[in-house]
């Protein structure tokens, strides 16, 4: 698996992002964060295609740049968190390499994603948004993936020490390499 993907995933404020630079950069790799493909090719942010064109639109560019992503060698991918819930994502995303699942408790999620305004999702009721998405999105994050890491309370390069680990002991990664 060494010219595979290693995809993290998990809900928003977990991480993705800032283990995924780490991770790449540690083990010599380029990084890609699918909502920045996303941006790129709507010339938009995340939540003004959300604002102005709705979440339909916003999944159709989020399964083009999983599919992009997914064909990329030598990479770590950050996945949005409702990019799993794409059955055709996941294939793409498991077919790539191996998927990682970031959580963290709601509380410490609240904490990470700051102003719930720039969350399109979380507009209304931040911590009832996240409680109800985190129990219907949690069986689906855990089915996919290969591998868990909680983020709670730890910093990034702690996170990525942990997956760097459970790589090493992955029989799915071992048997790939």
């Amino acid at each position: 698996m060494r010219g595979r993907a290693i995809v993290l995933m998990g809900f928003m404020g977990t991480g993705k992002s800032e283990v995924g630079r780490r991770l790449a950069q540690r083990l010599g790799r380029s990084f890609v964060d699918t909502d920045q493909l996303v941006e790129e090719r709507a010339g938009k942010r995340v939540a003004a295609i959300f604002a102005e064109d709705g979440e339909p639109v916003f999944r159709g560019f989020e399964r083009e740049a999983v599919i992009d992503a997914a064909g990329r060698k030598s990479v770590v991918v950050a996945v949005g968190g409702g990019a799993v819930l794409d059955p055709e994502n996941v294939r793409h995303l498991q077919e790539s390499g191996i998927l990682i699942h970031l959580t963290a408790r709601p509380e410490i999620i609240l904490g990470r994603v700051g102003d719930a305004k720039s969350r399109p999702l979380l507009r209304e009721d931040p911590r009832g948004t996240v409680a109800r998405l985190l129990a219907e999105r949690g069986p689906v994050y855990a089915a996919a993936a290969d591998i868990t890491v909680d983020t709670s309370e730890r910093t990034a390069d702690e996170v990525v020490g942990e997956i760097q680990s459970a790589l090493a002991r992955s029989e799915r990664w071992k048997s790939s390499t």
